[in-house]
């Protein structure tokens, strides 16, 4: 199956700066509605077959406009949501926002077991997304009846979309989802199924929509490189 991981659009939490992970979260700027609004015409050529949310405030409102536009009922599955930032919740200064990413980048560097301050380890992260990833797929099957490759569209959040794609994307070396921004409504697409793995076919870091929806620098702690130790932030 085609798989689409699309991060939600642009909160007033991420023009701030601020590690807002908890649910329900807030809602989207006005911008952020543009974005999904613009969703509809990105993927008016493309199958869906299913479309989930992590059921945050957010991830529906991103939802909403392509649920509309294709008459899909969503699928809200708790286990899809942000990596919890546990102590460093609702902050956004630098000391708290390196600790986060540099966290997500051990995981991602072969270190599951470590635990944020007051949060979750790598392992819970992949373990809860698995899950959520696998019952998507399995609505899929129930709903694919013309013999297809079935296809979904996941409305998710910037960490914890990298995180999984980095693990779980069997083609991508090591260091590859760090380096890689995710901007409001940027999307990384896999193909494959929980059974036989997952291979990414695409990381678009900037906004899916379109560079006029585009704000890079008030996209939220979650989507921006991460510093790695084999390199500095951004490189190959």
């Amino acid at each position: 199956m085609r798989l689409t991981l699309v991060r939600h659009g642009q909160t007033p939490s991420n023009s701030a700066g601020l590690l807002d992970t908890d649910p329900p979260g807030p809602g989207l700027t006005e911008l952020g509605q543009e974005q999904a609004a613009a969703l509809p015409a990105f993927f008016a050529d493309q199958r869906i077959d299913v479309l989930a949310t992590s059921g945050y405030v957010r991830t529906d409102a991103t939802a909403e406009p392509l649920r509309a536009a294709r008459g899909l009922e969503l699928l809200r599955r708790p286990d899809l949501r942000e990596v919890r930032a546990g102590d460093l919740e609702m902050r956004g200064d630098s000391e708290a926002v390196q600790l986060y990413l540099q966290t997500i980048a051990r995981w991602m560097s072969g270190e599951p077991q470590v635990r944020l301050p007051g949060g979750e380890s790598g392992q819970d992260v992949l373990d809860r997304f698995d899950a959520g990833i696998a019952a998507v797929a399995d609505r899929v099957t129930q709903t694919v009846t013309d013999g297809a490759p079935g296809a979904a569209v996941v409305i998710a959040h910037g960490a914890v979309i990298r995180t999984w794609a980095s693990i779980r994307g069997d083609n991508l070396p090591v260091g590859y989802s760090a380096r890689r921004p995710l901007h409001n409504t940027g999307a990384i697409v896999l193909d494959g199924d929980p059974v036989g793995g997952w291979r990414v076919v695409e990381w678009a870091g900037e906004a899916v929509v379109g560079p006029e929806l585009d704000d890079p620098g008030a996209d939220g702690p979650a989507g921006e490189p991460i510093a790695w130790p084999g390199g500095p932030t951004g490189a190959a």
